[in-house]
């Protein structure tokens, strides 16, 4: 048996059911969702993105110092942490389209947090072997950037 709701009076239509009302406003809710944290992240990315490629040397230098502080890598992970399960916890949206990228960085940043706080030799060890490689962070600006500008597209052209 199907039990349908329907509208209280003073809408015009009785018969209209509420979960399909339910349903358009949960999915204009999670697009204004999708919209303001692409806006807010996108920008971000950016502008880590290009102050990667710019400055390759200074992100080696910021590296090499925070593997060399645990109070620095636990406060990443516990700030980081944070980070993604706020995401997740806003935006866990599994569609095939630009805002799975979001649930993607929220999933992502609450594993790496969780690497982070439980096991942070394995950080300074994954630091340390990320340090011999002169155009990583070339390719990881460039990463930040495409990201950067996706998001940037979907938050600030819808």
């Amino acid at each position: 048996m199907v039990v349908v709701e329907v509208l209280s009076a003073g809408t015009g239509d009785l018969h209209q059911p509420i979960a399909s009302h339910r349903s358009a406003h949960m999915q204009t809710s999670i697009l204004q969702t999708s919209i303001f944290i692409a806006k807010l992240l996108g920008p971000v990315f950016v502008l880590i993105g290009i102050a990667m490629l710019l400055k390759p040397h200074a992100f080696r230098a910021l590296l090499q110092d925070f593997i060399k502080s645990p109070a620095l890598i636990y406060l990443a992970g516990l700030l980081g942490l944070l980070g993604g399960l706020t995401l997740v916890l806003t935006h866990n949206v599994w569609a095939l389209d630009w805002r799975l990228l979001i649930t993607l960085l929220g999933w992502v940043s609450v594993v790496r947090a969780v690497v982070t706080i439980l096991q942070p030799q394995q950080i300074v060890l994954i630091g340390s072997k990320l340090l011999e490689h002169r155009n990583l962070f070339v390719g990881a600006g460039v990463i930040d950037f495409i990201i950067g500008l996706v998001l940037s597209y979907f938050g600030y052209s819808t």
